[in-house]
Order: structure tokens, then sequence, then C-alpha cells
């Protein structure tokens, strides 16, 4: 077989060579140790917690390195291509803060080691095709889907491993003659990798993975496709050109990929690269009764990341919940750091479970309680009022008084130990809805020790009440009502001898406080009544009356 005949034959309009494309993209000027990740998206039109999730651990490799994070588009499968999905991608990384420092873009390519899409990229995969046909390490295979079904419905029926390869790779050893008698024939053919591989007696692999350490499998045997029929390459072979050629120096995907492997490090051995350091991170789980899944499109509305933008999730809360995911020490680490930032953590991948990471709705509420309460009022009320012009515009016209907003923001919300009421947009809209009288609504019912005397405490209230009166005077006024009406003046006081009051002073406050609020549980009652007015707190106590 002349090779060289056989590669100007199916590649004519090729005339770069890999020594070309090593001129025309350069190994980067880093210092040492600097990281090069980069995150590559299918344009499906689908953004999930996953992509986010690995996209966290790329932007912390390389950016706590001083390396570079790159966004590549991986759009070589038209079936599965959606319209508009790549500026989806590009809005929803940034949405989460996700930094780039070249790659693809809304205006473009930014970076010198473009184009970003592969979709763009193809005379760079046929070139390297090319040049493992010269070699003689690729073949054009004309099996069609038919006979490629036949083969696999035989070799499932010898309970053998499905694939091209072996006695089954009925193209791999067509002569020169052969080959140009079918490309005349109009037979339409795809680029399989001759692989090195026995599928009698598959050797060993050992690949060093940064998050689950030495990593044994099988080699791979299959003739794998690398150039579709269209010249378009297979994600396989693309992500190896491209990993070389951009200079990758560590690979993030989740552990789904492991059983690819095999097919990769023989890809980069037959094209002359130096592997990349592989991070297999774990797989996102659920309890669920008692037992953990895999989180599901179908089933999970969370997975989406399009969730956390409908409720109203701060990116930032998203971010700190995805470390406590990622690296085991981070909530010690936080606990004593409360109000470093985030990027000064000391993310490691040595820190990262290689077991299932278990996703919990209710810590991520949690999570993002202690997140908001480090972030200002004045910040929480840019983020509260974009996202309810998008996702709650009934709640607009409520947010426009910024000062009276801030004022709300703020309560409760200072000292050693602030009050954590808000998880996201929505519920905080919800949450201080009682502040407008057009959504003020009473939803409790008054407490039983007190129910029968609410009317004589709220009018020994209105008969007492100052608005200018401070915090202690205006509460020893509430203690000397419930004093006067037989409640204790201490909860400890009712405790002891609840036989000698009709409560205490707590069940009387909070008669108060449904009259105000709407709700037992609430920030201080006097600060929430200096943000009504005077004569909004009058009118909602003589209404409960």
């Amino acid at each position: 077989m002349d090779n060289n005949k056989l590669a100007e034959m199916l590649f004519p309009n090729i005339d770069t060579t890999p020594d070309d494309m090593e001129k025309r993209f350069p190994e980067r000027s880093l210092e040492e140790g600097a990281m090069v990740t980069r995150l590559g998206p299918s344009p499906t039109g689908f953004m999930h917690l996953g992509n986010l999730y690995g996209a966290f651990v790329d932007e912390r490799l390389a950016h706590r390195s001083g390396g570079i994070f790159y966004l590549r588009i991986e759009d070589t499968d038209d079936k599965r291509y959606v319209e508009g999905a790549v500026e989806t991608i590009i809005d929803s990384l940034k949405f989460f803060d996700i930094k780039f420092d070249e790659g693809a873009s809304k205006d473009g390519d930014i970076g010198e080691y473009g184009p970003y899409s592969q979709s763009q990229r193809k005379e760079i995969y046929q070139t390297y095709v090319k040049e493992l046909v010269r070699k003689g390490l690729a073949y054009p295979c004309f099996l069609g889907e038919e006979e490629i079904s036949e083969i696999r419905a035989n070799q499932e029926a010898e309970k053998l491993t499905p694939g091209i390869y072996g006695e089954y790779a009925a193209c791999r050893n067509l002569s020169l003659d052969e080959i140009e008698e079918n490309i005349k024939a109009g037979k339409a053919y795809v680029m399989r990798l001759r692989s090195g591989g026995n599928p009698a007696e598959p050797k060993e692999i050992c690949v060093a993975d940064a998050i689950r350490g030495e990593v044994k499998m099988p080699e791979n045997y299959q003739d794998v496709v690398i150039l579709k029929a269209n010249g378009i390459p297979t994600y396989h072979f693309a992500h190896a050109v491209d990993d070389h050629l951009m200079r990758t120096t560590h690979v993030v995907r989740g552990e789904e990929w492991l059983s690819s492997l095999p097919i990769h490090v023989e890809l980069f051995e037959k094209l002359g690269f130096a592997l990349p350091i592989y991070c297999h991170t774990a797989v996102l789980m659920k309890s669920e009764n008692g037992n953990k899944r895999k989180l599901s499109k179908r089933k999970d509305p969370e997975l989406s990341l399009d969730y956390y933008k409908e409720m109203g999730y701060h990116p930032q809360a998203v971010r700190e919940y995805l470390l406590t995911l990622l690296n085991s020490n981070f909530e010690e680490w936080r606990k004593e750091n409360p109000e470093v930032p985030a990027e000064d953590f000391p993310f490691s991948v040595d820190k990262m479970s290689t077991s299932g990471a278990l996703f919990d709705l209710n810590k991520l509420n949690d999570v993002s309680k202690d997140t908001l309460v480090r972030i200002s009022a004045e910040d929480l009320y840019t983020f509260m009022t974009e996202w309810a012009e998008k996702y709650r515009p009934d709640a607009v016209e409520d947010l426009s008084d910024k000062e009276y907003i801030l004022k709300i923001l703020d309560l409760g919300r200072s000292g050693n130990k602030p009050r954590k009421d808000f998880v996201n947009a929505g519920q905080m809209i919800d949450f201080i809805s009682y502040f407008f009288d057009d959504k003020f609504t009473i939803e409790e019912d008054l407490p039983a020790e007190a129910a029968a005397d609410a009317k004589e405490i709220l009018s020994a209230y209105l008969r007492s009440y100052d608005h200018y009166d401070d915090q202690e005077a205006w509460f020893n006024k509430i203690r000397d009502i419930a004093v006067n009406l037989g409640y204790a003046a201490k909860p400890k006081d009712y405790k002891k001898n609840p036989d000698d009051y009709k409560g205490h002073v707590g069940h009387v406050s909070t008669v108060i406080r449904i009259a105000i609020v709407g709700r037992s549980q609430s920030p201080d009652i006097w600060e929430i009544q200096q943000i009504l007015g005077e004569e909004r707190t009058i009118a909602r106590v003589k209404a409960l009356i």
C-alpha cells in the first residue's frame, strides 16, 4: 500500500501539515505550574448543573495557578445542534460569574488559539487525519449502516463486544485500487483509526488521574471513527487534536467519560501528542427514599441551570454551594473565614470526592442564607430588581422605592447574630411582602394563650403607642400591658409557674406582631414599625381590632 498516494487521494485539498499547525498554535508562554483548562459544552440548548460543576473546577484550577481558562464550543454533531444554544451557554455561564480568559463569545472569538468552535476547524482535523493515513494509522471504511447493524447482531449473538475491530473491520486491509474503485462508485465512507490494540488479549493501560489516582483499564482495540462521512471529526478525535493545539494541560470531565479513556489514550499516542492530565469528577447524585441516584433531566428540574435563574438564586450562593460539593474542607474553611471571598479558598483536586457528590436543595438553601447575609443591601437590591423585571413583573412597582427597600433589606442583618431570612430573589419578594399594603394579609392564627385577650391587648397597645419611643421604652410598655392583663413579664416565669399566668409577654407581643406583620415570626417589630411609619402601623392594629 502506498500510503502517501492514499493520503493524497483522500485529502487532495489539504496542503497543510502537522508542523504547520504546531507553528500556528505554539506552546503557551506561561509560568511553570500554570494550568490551561477548557469547558467544551455541546450547543444542545440545555445547560445543566454538571456543566457548571465542571466549569467551576476548570476556572479554579486555571486561575489559582495563573493559567488560562477557555470556552470551546463542541458543535461537530449536527443532529444535536439547537439554534441559539451558543448564546444560551455564554449567557448562563456569565450569570454564574464564570470568567473565561479566551474562547467563544457573542462578539466572536477572543484569543490566539481559535477558531474556538469545532465546526470551524475542519481543515485542522483533516490535516492530522491525512498524516495518520500517511503513516498507515487510519483508513477509509465503506461499511454502510445495514452492514454495521448486521455485524453488531452477529457479535451480540456470539456474546462478543460490539464494534469494528479485528475480523469485523472489513475495510481495514483494502488495496489502493479497491479504495479508489469504491470512491469512484460514489460510496460514502468514514475514516477509522487503525487501532494497535489486540482484541484477543487487550493489554492494560494505566493513567494517572488527578482526582482518582491511578486508573487501570484494558487498552482500546476498536477501529473507532475519527472523521465522519461529511468530513467533520467525531468528538474523540476533535478532543485530542484541540486539547493538544490549544495546549490544554488539564481535562476536567465527568466520570461517565472514563470508559472513553482507552480511546483517547491511543489517539494521543498515535498522533504523537503528550497526554493531558485528566480529572474525572464524581457524578452529581440525589437522595431519594433512602437511595442515591443520578440527577435526571426528566425527574429533577434543579439539574437545569434555568431553575436557579428562575427561582432567583444568587450566583454567588450557587458557587459557594458547589464548593461544598467539590472540596470536603470548604465548609470548615468558610467557618474560619466568614468574610473572605470564596475565590481565596485554596481549592484543590486532592480534596475532591471520587464517589457521587450528593446534591441537596435544602443544603443549598442554608448555604444561600449564609451567603446572602454577607452581601450588601445595595447589591441585593440590584440583584432582586433585575430578577423581578424578568421573572416577577408584578413586583417591579413595589421595588421602585429604593430607599424604602434598602431599609427593609437591612433589617436585622447587622450585629454578631444577623438574621438569615433570605434564600433567593423569589423568596425575598414574598418574605418582605407585608411591607406593602396591597400584599399584606394575616397569614397565621393568634397564639392560643392570648387569643381571647387580643382586642384588649391591641387596644392597650394603641393607647400607649408613641412612634418616637426608643426600643427599650417601647418594649417596657408591652411588658406593662402583659402584666396588667395577667401574663408573666418573662417567659421563664411562666414556664416555672404556668398555673399563675395566662401566658407570658412573648404571647402578648406575638398578637401585636401578627397585627402589624401578619406572621408570628419576623425581624424586630420595633424596627419594622420605624420603616412602616406611624400611620400605617396604627391602621393595621386598628384593622385587626
